[in-house]
């Protein structure tokens, strides 16, 4: 497959459940299978991050835990045992190879704020061009509810965005998307591309897969979603397939392979888009939504006609339409308070009331337009 020629730099997810056995422990051949396979990914000078789940696991094991903690306290207190272990694990065994290896922990509040953003890029680049394997989990032992990516799969993707990655393999315990789940549905159908994620294929996604794991289908559905829009290839295959890991950069027929589009974010919008977290919403009228969605244009005073909750100026906002419909998300050059005073008016009243120059709340390049009318 063409798509697969140019691949410099390839983030490779791996969820708990290939890396464990049924009874939560380590699964080491499968540890041996992978690191065997990425080193000679890097031997080929490809730059390879991997996001590996398995702290919490290797946590329960060690403590001699049989179930999966509820209480955020004890998944807290699991994955602070469990993750040393894991790099161990993965330190001796890529050291084997002549692999050096880091460790890059990450809540969700490390890319929402921007320059915490910029400089994260910046150490997962730094990384890549002295050769330098980075190996990426959720700092599970401090991230709280809000501050939670919620899974590894949705990290990998926002990883993939942030190294500016050309490709997002995530291994699972199914062969990739179905029809139905094929678990529950007997003529649930494979399906091996994906042009286009569409409102039927969000509808097949199913829960969590496996009692070890977080993930299910919707959540690498989500992660091909925010890949994929930010020019990123994804493919979700089974994770008996990690030794195949060549044969799907030189495009082998494994697993679904989702396109990138053509006309994806880059640099700061992919931020705006997904990295920020919208610290408020601004609701706006159908003349500003026809001056975002067709005419390319900023958005202005005069088309909001409501502001909810806090933000700051420089935060970013959600954009929905009156009927509550998501059109954008944009960093808002105003706070709150002044953007309720204001909100309706002309630039030229909206200057008066505020004694300072407003020509816009959003400029156009701060901005990102999420859908567009046909």
């Amino acid at each position: 497959m063409s798509v697969f020629r140019d691949v410099k730099r390839v983030v490779i997810k791996v969820g708990t459940s290939s890396l464990t056995y049924e009874n939560g422990n380590l699964n080491i051949g499968a540890f041996e299978t992978l690191v065997r396979t990425v080193a000679d990914l890097s031997n080929l000078g490809i730059g390879v991050v991997l996001v590996s789940s398995g702290a919490i696991a290797a946590g329960m094991s060690r403590l001699g835990w049989e179930k999966r903690p509820k209480a955020i306290p004890l998944k807290q207190a699991a994955a602070a045992v469990g993750q040393p272990l894991l790099m161990h694990l993965y330190e001796k065994l890529f050291a084997e190879y002549g692999k050096t290896v880091a460790q890059i922990l990450l809540t969700r509040e490390d890319l929402a704020i921007r320059n915490r953003y910029v400089n994260a890029q910046n150490t997962f680049i730094t990384l890549l061009n002295h050769d330098v394997i980075p190996i990426v989990n959720e700092n599970d032992t401090v991230a709280v509810d809000e501050l939670k990516f919620g899974d590894n799969d949705t990290l990998s993707a926002h990883v993939a965005s942030l190294c500016e990655a050309d490709l997002l393999v995530i291994f699972s315990d199914v062969e990739g998307l179905y029809t139905a789940d094929p678990r529950v549905d007997k003529e649930a159908t494979f399906i091996s591309e994906v042009h286009q994620i569409t409102e039927e294929l969000w509808e097949t996604a199913a829960g969590a897969g496996s009692r070890r794991g977080t993930g299910g289908m919707y959540t690498k559905l989500l992660a091909a979603d925010i890949a994929t829009k930010t020019g990123i290839g994804v493919v979700i295959a089974h994770s008996k397939e990690q030794i195949r890991l060549k044969d799907i950069l030189q495009g082998e027929n494994i697993g679904t392979f989702f396109y990138p589009y053509e006309d994806c974010l880059k640099g700061k919008s992919r931020w705006v888009a997904f990295g920020a977290c919208s610290s408020g919403t601004l609701v706006i009228d159908d003349g500003a939504k026809e001056a975002l969605l067709e005419q390319g244009k900023s958005l202005l005073a005069s088309g909001v006609v409501e502001v909810k909750g806090d933000f700051d100026k420089g935060d970013v906002v959600v954009i929905e339409d009156e009927a509550g419909e998501i059109i954008a998300r944009g960093q808002s050059r105003f706070n709150a308070l002044e953007v309720d005073k204001i909100k309706g008016l002309s630039s030229f009243d909206a200057s008066k009331v505020l004694n300072k120059d407003i020509s816009v709340l959003i400029h156009r390049n701060d901005l990102v337009v999420l859908r567009r009318d046909d």
